[in-house]
This record gives C-alpha cells, sequence and structure tokens, in this order.
C-alpha cells in the first residue's frame, strides 16, 4: 500500500469485529484501490478447542455441557491430549460437525457401539455439502469429542474409535 487510507483502520477493526461475531478463526481479504495502490489483510486468532464426552447412556440433548461443568473439569494433560490417542478420528476439513443425518433423528454412534471400517461417524458440512465422515478402522466407539453443530477445524479430533 503506497499511502494510507483513513479507512482502513475502520475495515480492518470491522473484519475483527467479523471474526469473532462468527467464531472464525481467520480472514484475509484483498482491497484494491488502483495501480500499485492495494491493502492485504489477514486477520486470525487462535480458538481454545473444547473437548465434551458424551456418556453412554445420555441422549445428545441432555449431554450438552453447561459452562460451569466445563469450568468445573480437569485440566488434561499434554497425554490426555485425543488428537494423539491412536483411535483418533479427525476432522478432514473445516466445518461444522453434525452427529445425525437431520434434527430430531438418532444418532450415527454413540459411545459404545460397534462399528465397522467405513461406517459412517457423523457429518461435517463444509459449504452447503454435508460430507460423510466414515470409521477409518473396525471397532469400538471410546469418546465423542464434539457436540452436535460445533465448529470444527482441520485435523480436530472427532471421536475415539479403538
Amino acid at each position: 500500500m503506497s499511502k494510507t487510507h483513513d479507512a482502513d483502520v475502520a475495515f480492518i477493526q470491522a473484519l475483527a469485529e467479523l471474526l469473532r461475531t462468527n467464531d472464525l478463526t481467520e480472514l484475509q481479504v484483498k482491497r484494491d484501490y488502483g495501480q500499485d495502490d492495494s491493502l492485504n489483510v489477514r486477520v486470525s486468532r487462535k480458538m481454545e478447542q473444547q473437548v465434551v464426552q458424551v456418556a453412554p447412556s445420555a441422549a445428545p440433548a441432555v449431554a450438552a455441557p453447561a459452562p460451569a461443568a466445563a469450568a468445573a473439569a480437569p485440566v488434561a494433560s499434554e497425554s490426555d491430549d485425543p488428537a494423539q490417542a491412536p483411535g483418533a478420528v479427525t476432522s478432514p476439513m473445516v466445518g461444522t460437525a453434525y452427529l445425525q443425518s437431520e434434527p430430531g433423528s438418532p444418532a450415527f454412534v454413540k459411545v459404545g457401539d460397534t462399528v465397522e471400517e467405513g461406517q459412517t461417524l457423523l457429518i461435517v458440512e463444509a459449504m452447503k455439502t454435508m460430507n460423510q465422515i466414515p470409521s477409518p478402522r473396525a471397532g469400538t466407539v471410546k469418546r465423542i469429542l464434539v457436540e452436535d453443530g460445533a465448529p470444527v477445524e482441520f485435523g480436530a479430533p472427532l471421536m475415539i474409535v479403538e
């Protein structure tokens, strides 16, 4: 950018607010003002990842944690990182995780279920496309690490199948 535009500061502040209000982790924008005059802006933030474990007998609506319950949970050590578990199923994309095919229908799987390789575990919606996430191996669902309708990042652990 060759000269300062007064509106740029307000524009960057608006991008930061958009990031917060929409729970985004990153935005990148390029504004062209003319020949050899442009503004490239990349605004990003680090989001804390919340891990939710659903009890085998609890219904998904009951399993959603209250903010007080999340605060009372013990702090996990680095060795307890679900992404490092041998049976971790991670998200292949950024999107929104859904544990059932549509609202009101039963969940694809629940903790304790035995699954086959290739069986659908959940759906990740990305850009209005529903992507089925298959089980990479046969085994038992040990933990469900995401809530229904929760945003997920690329590589985020979704479930533990051992």
